[in-house]
């Protein structure tokens, strides 16, 4: 089932979102499968439950965007333990379409992460894979990417995000 993806000024989008605590149930899994089948119809490469109205700390990441089914990942409560060195790149999201800006975020990362059983794992990515990372894990702490730009940037999308919705090209 393709779940439409929640914008910008949604609630669930800017608060912590809950650990998963029952894994390797029908209803989990259905989720991941649902959550994979959003991210590709949306066109991104990660997606994070929250970006669906589900407060639940998951998200799914494919950086091949469905080309290379054995690069699917899901990460259930993860963490990121350590970044390392600097990337500087366009960033958008599947919650404020429309809108890109330029994030700095570590160029390596690595997490720790449950999956679908329940075991924990720890995985290091870097470049997109790394960004990915820290994206869909800041989406689980209510924070969006245009948290990591100024000020004044962040509030020129508010405000023309507001404008937008007041005309009804927001929904």
């Amino acid at each position: 089932m393709v779940y439409p993806i929640v914008k910008l000024f949604d609630p669930v989008l800017e608060r912590e979102a809950e650990a998963i605590e029952e894994f390797d149930t029908p209803e989990l899994h259905k989720l991941i499968e649902d959550m994979f089948e959003s991210m590709y119809a949306a066109k991104g490469v990660g997606l994070a439950a929250p970006q669906i109205g589900i407060s639940k700390k998951i998200a799914v990441i494919d950086c091949s965007v469905g080309e290379r089914p054995e690069e699917k990942l899901v990460l259930i409560n993860p963490k990121i333990v350590k970044t390392e060195g600097k990337q500087k790149g366009e960033e958008g999201c599947l919650s404020i379409p429309g809108f890109r800006e330029l994030v700095t975020r570590g160029k390596r990362a690595t997490v720790k992460a449950q999956n679908a059983k329940g075991e924990w794992f720890e995985m290091a990515g870097e470049d997109l894979l790394a960004r990915a990372f820290q994206h869909e894990i800041d989406h689980l702490h209510g924070k969006l990417y245009i948290k990591h730009i100024s000020a004044l940037k962040r509030d020129l999308i508010k405000r023309k995000v507001r404008k937008l919705a007041k005309a009804g090209e927001w929904t």
